[in-house]
């Protein structure tokens, strides 16, 4: 365990044991492993994924020496799939290392059951009929999805998940739940053990802010009817009356802690507009083989109407604060004690709707609700259309919005890399191949390009004829350093998708390396 600690140490601190875990259990597939594959790959494995199979037909040929650092001289016309495991496989060795050297094409067609083994398949730089039946393989069998292609000096990514559910999203300005507009009878009794206009200069410097907080609003109320400031103007009457508590004789960062979170009693967090559709979803109505997200979510509508009256259940945590030591280590247990509480009120509402739908009530673990209470008010959902829908669906307005923003390349790259499929499909080699004819390459990869315009809803937009002729140029190299960048992003994205923390890209990530720049489209 020592060794396991010292070696994912920095991780651990972001995603946690359990997060770890999940990846240990993991089997990922590669489809293809040039240098975006290998790239993504090799993030994974540095992070401690159970296993991976790379899946590649290909040799290892010149033009791989100059792009993927995961295969050498010595690998010349041997077996990429092969190599690159072995390679990948000395940057860890106890992560597990397969390959299959059979083009995932040709996998698709002779076994589609194939994939069903795998927590997640990473398929890169394969074209759009392939994706479509993959996507729908993928979907069948429950396994995560993730899409990513470099292309010259554009790159894309995309995820396919029919239903992912965040616990965890992490977002990045989390408003402190501490309930300091309404406290409960345990935090009242200990914030009126308090007298705030103490003569006792040392006691006055370090009562909690949170204290000072509700001991101020309580006067505030006594003044204007029972009534929290009602406006910002108000608020800032409040703020003076903060102020004029202060001893300006004395270094009190209480009271600074105190005007910085003043907001938090006027402004408290609401339900949001996330987790309030979660709520009203229709999965709420749950049966007997409902997920435990849902069957948590379904006993946490119960509980805010119930015991919560219209609040989640509180977390627990507080943020540090200038104290003393036992005052601060109370008014935790105060917190602390209270979470628990509601934890033990969601266990009793998990436990009769698991009765109900009949399954055991104890199947789902008091540890699994806790962090699930601990989290309610970031919960995330993502769903995914499927790439056959995305592909025939009329996205006009949108797409011409999109368009018409001349600052943005970025949807017209991704039209024209929907193109160059199309335009492979038709002449069996990609546009700018052949250096002889990148004239008339431009020419019919705009037709190919226009048609799918059209057929998106977006006729009547132009693509720049500039993006034309160099995507023509890029001749469908994969260039290691845009491949990078593209792969770091997919196996971002993996892990979100594995440790089911932080949200994922919701939509179709293009990235423009000429600008530097990059935009999620959601078509």
């Amino acid at each position: 365990m020592a060794l396991r600690s010292t070696k994912y140490d920095r991780q651990l601190r972001i995603w946690g044991e359990h997060g770890q875990s999940a990846l240990e259990r993991a089997h990922i597939c590669v489809l293809n492993c040039g240098p975006t594959g290998s790239e993504a790959l090799k993030n994974l494995v540095l992070g401690g994924i159970g296993s991976f199979t790379v899946v590649d037909a290909s040799k290892v040929c010149a033009s791989d020496l100059g792009n993927n650092y995961f295969v050498d001289w010595d690998s010349l016309g041997q077996s990429k799939a092969k190599t690159v495991s072995a390679f990948l496989h000395e940057l860890n060795d106890a992560v597990d290392a397969k390959f299959v050297e059979e083009s995932p094409e040709a996998l698709l067609e002779s076994n589609p059951a194939f994939f069903s083994q795998f927590t997640l398949v990473i398929a890169t730089q394969m074209q759009e009929n392939s994706l479509l039946k993959l996507d729908e393989i993928c979907r069948q069998q429950n396994v995560m999805l993730i899409i990513a292609r470099s292309y010259g000096l554009a790159g894309l990514l995309r995820i396919s998940v029919e239903e992912h559910d965040v616990i965890e999203s992490k977002p990045d300005n989390k408003v402190e739940d501490l309930r300091l507009h309404n406290p409960w009878p345990e935090l009242q009794r200990y914030a009126d053990e308090f007298d705030i206009d103490t003569t006792d200069n040392v006691i006055h410097k370090h009562i909690p802010f949170a204290v000072l907080l509700i001991k101020i609003t309580q006067d505030w109320k006594r003044a204007h009817n029972g009534k929290l400031p009602a406006n910002v103007r108000e608020l800032k009457v409040n703020f003076l009356t903060i102020t004029a508590r202060r001893r300006v004789e004395e270094d009190e960062d209480n009271y600074t802690e105190a005007l910085k979170s003043a907001y938090v009693v006027l402004f408290p967090p609401e339900i949001s507009t996330e987790l309030h559709a979660i709520l009203e979803d229709k999965l709420t109505e749950v049966n007997a083989s409902s997920p435990d997200f849902w069957v948590m979510v379904a006993a946490l509508k119960q509980y805010i109407a119930k015991e919560g009256q219209g609040e989640p259940p509180l977390d627990g945590a507080i943020p540090d604060m200038h104290s003393f030591t036992d005052y601060y280590i109370k008014l935790q247990k105060i917190y602390q004690a209270r979470a628990e509480a509601d934890v033990t009120a969601m266990v009793g509402h998990v436990s009769c709707i698991l009765k109900q739908i009949g399954r055991d009530s104890s199947s789902i673990t008091r540890t699994t609700i806790k962090h699930f209470c601990k989290n309610t008010r970031h919960l995330r959902v993502l769903r995914c259309k499927t790439l056959r829908d995305e592909f025939s669906s009329k996205a006009g307005p949108e797409l011409q919005r999109f368009l018409a923003n001349e600052e943005s390349s970025h949807p017209a790259l991704y039209v024209l890399l929907r193109a160059v499929d199309h335009f492979a499909a038709t002449y069996n080699r990609y546009p700018g191949a052949f250096d002889g004819e990148l004239e008339e390459d431009v020419s019919r990869l705009k037709a190919i390009a226009v048609s799918i315009l059209n057929d998106m809803g977006g006729g009547g937009a132009a693509l720049p004829e500039d993006l034309i002729s160099e995507v023509c140029r890029f001749g469908a190299g994969e260039i290691h350093t845009v491949a990078s960048i593209v792969g770091g992003i997919a196996s971002q994205e993996a892990i979100k998708l594995l440790t089911r923390q932080f949200t994922p890209v919701q939509g179709t990530f293009v990235y423009n390396a000429m600008s530097a720049t990059s935009l999620v489209l959601n078509l």
